[in-house]
């Protein structure tokens, strides 16, 4: 039997007869722009844009109705940097007097840290605490800059009742104390303080540039971009470098190799340990 193809039903969504075909790749539906930073969009997605949400200061009001106040946000610069110190900052906001286009420091032109810079210290209670080389080389890095955020939070003028810190580790501060990972783009506290941390270091290695020519930490602020290795190989570290920090280690080991001491090896057995050992025996034979 011969069936009428005429009279089998059109496959589910098959377009009508005479209807435009539609594209076989469908184009990637255009993203809502957000209140906050764009970033680029992910391969595939070209003229997408991708809007990161600003920090805010939701976190701060909650604990304002909750009879919480202050409230500061507290961050640092420079854990990454070969050279130059850690610069930690403080910040308890006026929530009357908040400056606009406050962000994560990073996400900032550094004119735009610079003009935020001055609007917070005029409208806001703000500290700053500095760690120096000589510290991160005795305490570790991570260590010197848990004592400068703590520094910082103590010399605020008004004492928090609540401290949120950028990071994953909290503070031993007599209040309560909040780390919140990624914080510098989530609470506007710790933005502000983002901003009062960077600023701060950048015009201390500006400074550190002049005493110490040749190094570029004007421009690089003492990170490891290729300019700065390429710097220390050839001029060697300075007294700004901190020492433990393995591209500065290296350094110091062309440059001034009587500063670095021979690491023992703690399996090598020398002759006197070895006759030591031999007179121990003798003197326990004996006394059988």
């Amino acid at each position: 039997m011969i069936r009428d193809k005429s009279t089998r039903k059109p496959a589910k969504d098959a377009p009508e007869k005479g209807a435009p075909k539609k594209d076989a790749a469908k184009k990637a539906a255009p993203v809502k722009a957000a209140k906050g930073a764009a970033v680029k969009a992910p391969a595939g997605r070209q003229g997408a844009i991708i809007a990161v949400a600003s920090p805010t200061f939701r976190r701060e009001r909650a604990l304002i109705k909750r009879g919480i106040w202050p409230v500061a946000g507290c961050d640092e610069a420079g854990r990454g940097p070969l050279a130059g110190p850690v610069v930690a900052a403080a910040v308890i906001l006026d929530p009357d007097r908040i400056p606009r286009g406050i962000d994560d420091s990073k996400r900032l032109t550094a004119e735009e840290r610079e003009r935020l810079f001055d609007k917070i210290c005029a409208t806001a209670q703000v500290s700053v605490a500095v760690a120096s080389r000589s510290r991160i080389d005795r305490d570790n890095i991570l260590r010197a800059s848990l004592w400068a955020l703590k520094r910082a939070v103590v010399a605020l003028p008004d004492a928090p009742r609540h401290v949120f810190v950028d990071g994953r580790d909290r503070l031993d501060t007599a209040c309560d104390c909040e780390a919140v990972i990624g914080g510098d783009g989530i609470v506007l506290s710790i933005a502000a303080a983002s901003i009062i941390a960077k600023v701060t270091r950048d015009r201390l290695m500006c400074a550190l540039a002049q005493d110490c020519p040749g190094y570029g930490f004007e421009q690089h602020k003492g990170y490891a971009v290729p300019e700065h290795l390429d710097a220390l190989d050839r001029l060697g570290p300075t007294i700004h470098h901190r020492s433990f920090f393995a591209p500065v280690a290296a350094a110091r080991a062309k440059h001034m190799p009587w500063t670095v001491e021979p690491v023992r090896d703690l399996f090598a057995v020398t002759e006197v340990e070895m006759q030591l050992e031999a007179s121990v025996e003798i003197d326990a034979s004996a006394g059988l």
